[in-house]
């Protein structure tokens, strides 16, 4: 599903600098991220999505070398393959939640917005317990539930790959756990494999395997 070899990325000249020799992940796999603020972990993940372009390396996601696509390609992949949970929630004010868990129907002419994405939309978000929220808007929702749009966002169009940028970090431990039910419930029916970044070890024991991130700032191979 995922395969990465010698990646590289810096932010600017002296700055902050990223390599990874190999990362590759099967299908359904699920794994976990940890290390310390700074090693490069969102980095990745932007890398993966597309949203950022390594300074060098090849980046293949479900067949697709990303790293190969143009910048409207990689939009049109992302909402069309990827899920992704921001660790800022990337939410649009001016949408409400039921609008912004939509919002890859709106923008991506391969996703056809009917009636079973609508009631999936209702359905993810009675399972997070927003689903009496959904007419409010952003600002009118606390963290937590700006969260649970977020994910139900990431997971409303059935994606094959689900990043979680720490997906959980502002829920209770009881919400964190039903909410990893929720993800790992909807991955497993897709098929999807998942990659989370956490700073949660409680939550490493439900991952396959997990990977300490400290080690690519010394260009380690996973």
């Amino acid at each position: 599903m995922i395969g990465v070899s010698s990646v590289s990325f810096g932010y600017g000249a002296g700055g902050f600098r990223l390599n990874v020799p190999e990362l590759t992940l099967q299908q359904g796999e699920r794994l976990a991220i940890v290390g310390p603020s700074g090693s490069g972990k969102t980095t990745l993940l932007n890398l993966i999505a597309g949203i950022l372009l390594p300074d060098g390396g090849r980046i293949e996601v479900d067949g697709t070398e990303v790293t190969g696509l143009s910048d409207a390609e990689r939009r049109q992949f992302r909402a069309s393959h990827i899920g992704f949970v921001f660790q800022d929630f990337a939410l649009l004010d001016y949408l409400s939640g039921r609008q912004n868990i939509l919002y890859p129907y709106r923008i991506t002419p391969a996703l056809k917005l009917d009636a079973a994405a609508r009631d999936r939309a209702q359905a993810l978000a009675e399972a997070c317990g927003i689903g009496d929220k959904l007419d409010r808007h952003p600002t009118a929702l606390s963290q937590g539930e700006q969260q649970r749009v977020a994910i139900c966002r990431a997971l409303v169009t059935q994606p094959k790959l689900i990043l979680s940028d720490e997906a959980t970090g502002n829920l209770d431990p009881d919400s964190k756990g039903r909410i990893l039910d929720l993800l790992f419930e909807q991955a497993t029916e897709a098929g999807a494999t998942v990659l989370a970044v956490t700073h949660d070890h409680e939550l490493l024991p439900r991952f396959e395997r997990v990977i300490d991130f400290a080690q690519y700032r010394e260009g380690a191979t996973a």
